[in-house]
Parts: structure tokens; sequence; C-alpha cells
């Protein structure tokens, strides 16, 4: 009778550990294709970033205005990646499996298929640097034209008379004093 009762705790062992590992290949099919979404728009955004910065230092105002439709679908896309990986890791947790991010999840994995995962999250952390990177990039020269354009306004404005710093004295008269004056 005892051999009876150990066959059902052994076929739901069984069952169990087939049930782990079909949420494993769940799972890992999942990142796969997350992954695999993820750095084709990380891609995508990569070369609309040096396109818009190509056109912004040529003053090219029609081209970048033309990328906008791009930019917003391309945010769309990394939002949806966003929360394709909030679902993800939601179901791992709901599943028993702790996993606070895509890394510690991959970890998870049985060795094979974290093999064939861990280069395409090493390439999307990479992507994302060059994201931000070109992101910077693109910051700093709007913000250095705005820059320059101020300066340019400022002159205009003042008619190229220096202000004063302190007081309300007439305008500084400044002039190439190193060149100008006499030795």
């Amino acid at each position: 009778m005892q051999s009876s009762g150990q066959l059902p705790d052994i076929l739901h062992l069984t069952a169990t550990s087939n049930m782990t590992e079909a949420m494993v290949t769940h799972a890992d099919q999942q990142l796969a294709e997350l992954l695999n979404d993820l750095l084709g728009v990380q891609g995508r955004f990569l070369d609309l970033l040096g396109r818009k910065r190509q056109m912004l230092l040529s003053n090219d105002v029609e081209g970048m205005t033309s990328l906008g439709p791009q930019e917003e679908e391309l945010s769309a896309e990394l939002q949806s990646c966003v929360r394709r990986r909030e679902e993800l890791l939601a179901s791992a947790r709901s599943e028993g499996v702790a996993a606070e991010n895509l890394r510690a999840l991959a970890q998870r994995l049985p060795d094979d298929r974290r093999a064939t995962v861990e280069p395409q999250l090493r390439r999307a952390v990479a992507q994302s640097r060059l994201l931000r990177h070109e992101s910077l990039v693109n910051w700093v020269v709007v913000q250095r034209t705005l820059l320059h354009l101020a300066q340019l306004l400022e002159i205009i404005a003042t008619g190229g008379r220096m202000q004063p710093t302190y007081g309300r004295e007439e305008p500084v008269a400044s002039t190439g004093g190193l060149v100008d004056r006499a030795a």
C-alpha cells in the first residue's frame, strides 16, 4: 500500500519538474524575443540619432522636422519593450522566480539557455550606453547652438556694446586692447 502512496508523489514531483521546465522554456523564449525586439529598436534609434546629429550640424530644419514621427514611433516601441519587460518579470515572480531585472532572470535559466541569452543582454546594454551617448551629443550640439544664438541676439540688441557687470554706468568701451594699444 505504501508503494501505491509513493507513486502519486513521484508523479506529482515529475509533473512539477515538467511544469518548471515548461515555465523556464516559456520565460526563455519570451526573454529572447524581447531582447531581439529591443536590439532592433535600439539599432534603428541609433541610426535615427546619427542622422539627426548630421541634420543639426548642417542646420537641416526640414529634415529634423521629418524625423519627428519616426522618433515618436521608436519611442512607442521602446515603451512597449519596457512594458513587456515588466510583464515578464512579474510573470517570473508569480511563478516563484525572484528576479529584479532581466540579467537576474537570465541567470536563473539553465546553462545552455543562459549561454544564448547573455550575449543578447550584453549587446542591449552596450547599445543602451550608445543611445545615451548619442542623445547627450545631440543635446550638447543643441545647447551650444542656443548659446550661440543667445549671444548673437545680445550683440544685436546692444549694438555690440558691452553692458557693465555692476552698476548702472555707461556701456563699457571695449576695443581690442591688446591689439589696438601702443606698446
